[in-house]
C-alpha cells in the first residue's frame, strides 16, 4: 500500500509545483515582458496620470454631459459580469428596454439605438457603434455648450476598427478626450 500512496504523494506535489507554481510563474513574468500593458489590466490614465479606468470595461457615466455606454445587468460590477439571462419573450426584459427607451429618447432623432437599450454578453462591454454615439451628441454638446460639428470630430477621431465585425467606439477613451476640451 504505501509503495503507491508515497509515489502518488510525489507526483501530485510534482505537479502542483509545475502547474500551480512554475507554469502561472512563468506566463506572468512573460506577460510582463512582452505586453506589460495589457497585463496590468490595459488601465487609462488621465493627463495628470491618475488612472480612470481599463479600456476593456465599461464604466457608468451619468448626467447629459457625458457620453452613456450600453446599459448592464451587474450595475458595471467585474464579480457579477454576464448577461441578464433574461429571454426576449420576457415581460421583465421589455419594460426594462422600453423604460430606458423613454428616458433615452430625443424627439426628432428617431428611434434609441438598439445597443443603448441592451446589455452585452458580458455585461461591460467598453465600446459603442458609432451610431450610438452620434445619437448622443445633441444632448452632449448642449450640456457642455459645445458645437455638435466639435462633438462629431471627437467622435470620428475616436472610431476604432477591429480586426473583425464592425467600427467602434470606446465610451472611457471619448470621454477622457471630452474632459480634455
Amino acid at each position: 500500500m504505501s509503495t503507491m500512496i508515497r509515489p502518488a504523494l510525489s507526483l501530485l506535489v510534482l505537479m502542483t509545483l509545475i502547474t500551480g507554481v512554475a507554469y502561472p510563474l512563468v506566463v506572468t513574468g512573460v506577460a510582463q515582458v512582452a505586453f506589460p500593458s495589457q497585463a496590468n489590466g490595459s488601465l487609462v490614465q488621465d493627463a495628470s496620470g491618475k488612472v480612470r479606468g481599463s479600456a476593456l470595461i465599461a464604466q457608468d457615466f451619468t448626467g447629459d454631459a457625458w457620453f452613456h455606454p450600453r446599459p448592464s445587468a451587474g450595475a458595471f460590477a467585474t464579480v457579477s459580469s454576464g448577461a441578464s439571462n433574461l429571454a426576449p419573450s420576457n415581460p421583465a426584459l421589455a419594460t426594462r428596454v422600453l423604460e430606458d427607451a423613454s428616458k433615452l429618447l430625443v424627439p426628432g432623432q428617431g428611434p434609441v439605438p438598439l445597443a443603448q437599450l441592451t446589455t452585452s454578453g458580458s455585461g461591460l462591454d467598453p465600446h459603442l457603434p458609432p451610431a450610438a454615439i452620434a445619437y448622443q451628441l445633441a444632448r452632449v454638446a448642449t450640456a457642455r455648450n459645445l458645437p455638435v460639428s466639435t462633438l462629431e470630430q471627437l467622435m470620428e477621431a475616436h472610431i476604432e476598427q477591429p480586426l473583425v465585425g464592425p467600427p467602434v467606439v470606446n465610451v472611457l477613451a471619448l470621454n477622457i478626450a471630452l474632459d480634455n476640451l
